[in-house]
């Protein structure tokens, strides 16, 4: 059964609306993860991101309790290993010294492979995102 569970933390010097916002509307999303993205932040709304040609990323949404959190369902479209709902992502932010502490925990994963390729990802992501809300531009592409 799916049990690992990866956590990773990150300080952004934005308010909690301002980090919320870039977590579930498509054109902020963009920005700091994937090249297009179809996000309905609601219980049972859709979350689908396009992160390049062929890989997108899909669940749904869970829980939306602006601006403190978010929890959504995850997986790959076409993956066997992480079909997509097959995971849960669960984000809270919090304010912190004149910004944002947050905090993402993704469950359900099936290995450690996969638990070391998702946190590799999200703390990649999580990074462009803090440099985004910190004024700064992160790299695009994928």
């Amino acid at each position: 059964m799916a049990d690992r569970v990866l956590e990773v933390e990150r300080y952004m010097a934005a308010t909690p609306d301002e980090v919320f916002a870039f977590l579930t509307d498509a054109a902020r999303y963009t920005k700091w993860m994937g090249r297009a993205a179809e996000l309905d932040p609601r219980p049972g709304g859709i979350y689908r991101v396009e992160m390049s040609e062929g890989v997108v990323a899909l669940g749904e949404y869970v829980e939306v309790d602006p601006p403190v959190r978010i929890v959504f369902t995850w997986g790959w479209v076409g993956s066997a290993d992480v079909p997509p709902g097959s995971t849960t992502v669960e984000i809270a932010l919090e304010a912190a010294e004149g910004g944002t502490s947050l905090h993402l925990r993704h469950s359900g994963l099936p290995d450690e492979a996969a638990n070391v390729l998702h946190r590799e990802g999200w703390e990649m992501y999580l990074g462009r995102l803090a440099m985004l809300a910190d004024g700064g531009t992160p790299r695009t592409g994928d």
